[in-house]
């Protein structure tokens, strides 16, 4: 059992409508530049201030997690915190100074 819908009249329009003010074209590309940062750069900055007595807080990203640490010391290829772990630079992609 189908029901017929009423009839509904619509005017045609024979005019051009120009009621739209501003244009706007996107892209679905993305243009971020990211400058890859110079962590070795950074952590010397970090070493050479002169508020860098003994040791220093510091907000450390690598590869896997982000973790607060006080640093103490560094070698060629890793960090030293004061809670005996030891960072790798390799796998660090972000470091920052925590006040």
């Amino acid at each position: 059992m189908k029901k017929d819908l009423p009839s509904v009249y619509s005017n045609p329009i024979e005019k051009e409508i120009k009621n739209n003010t501003e244009y706007y074209y996107g892209s679905l590309r993305s243009e971020n530049i990211v400058k890859p940062k110079n962590i070795i750069q950074q952590i010397n900055n970090i070493f050479a201030s002169k508020d860098f007595v003994y040791k220093k807080k510091v907000r450390v990203t690598t590869i896997d997690e982000t973790t607060d640490v006080t640093l103490v010391g560094r070698n060629t290829t890793s960090l030293l915190t004061l809670e005996n772990k030891t960072i790798p630079i390799s796998n660090i992609t972000d470091i920052e100074i925590l006040n």
